[in-house]
């Protein structure tokens, strides 16, 4: 199963429909299941609900293959405390997703690791699932060793007292 999030802010439209659009090109039915917030748009092809409790998102992330996501750090320390490979594509400011292009300050901070993959776009998210869900031969994501370096731990921490 791949579990899809945009989590409980801001919508994200643009990843929701490209993940609908993937999903409904396969050959071969897939279980995706999008938790897609206070998006307007509708997937027709991937089973979706608007938010899960808490709970409920913790078993789907603990059924999931792999994780598609927004460049949220609560998501991306669910994935990494829980060893799930993820792919994810920053929200855009210049694209009126977000206030500010934090996400891909985020996203670039993370593209270093081997369990996570980063999409800055629709053709980039398509190559990524295509590679993880049909090359057998080349792992796309790899074990990661956790904690990783020094540097990433004092980045999370610097944002996290920022915020306070």
């Amino acid at each position: 199963m791949i579990f899809v999030t945009v989590g409980n802010m801001d919508p994200f439209d643009r990843l929701i429909k490209a993940m609908d659009e993937w999903v409904g090109k396969q050959a071969t039915p897939l279980e995706v299941l999008a938790q897609i917030g206070t998006g307007s748009y509708r997937p027709t092809n991937l089973q979706f609900v608007d938010f899960l409790k808490p709970e409920e998102y913790r078993d789907a992330f603990e059924r999931a293959e792999f994780i598609v996501s927004h460049a949220g750090t609560g998501s991306i320390i669910t994935a990494l405390e829980n060893d799930k490979p993820m792919v994810i594509m920053p929200k855009r400011a210049s694209l009126g997703e977000q206030r500010n292009e934090h996400q891909l300050a985020t996203a670039t901070r993370f593209k270093p690791s081997t369990l996570i993959q980063v999409a800055y776009d629709v053709d980039e998210l398509y190559a990524i699932l295509n590679e993880a869900a049909f090359n057998t031969e080349k792992k796309v994501f790899q074990p990661q060793a956790w904690p990783p370096d020094a540097s990433l731990i004092s980045f999370i921490r610097g944002f996290i007292q920022a915020g306070s």
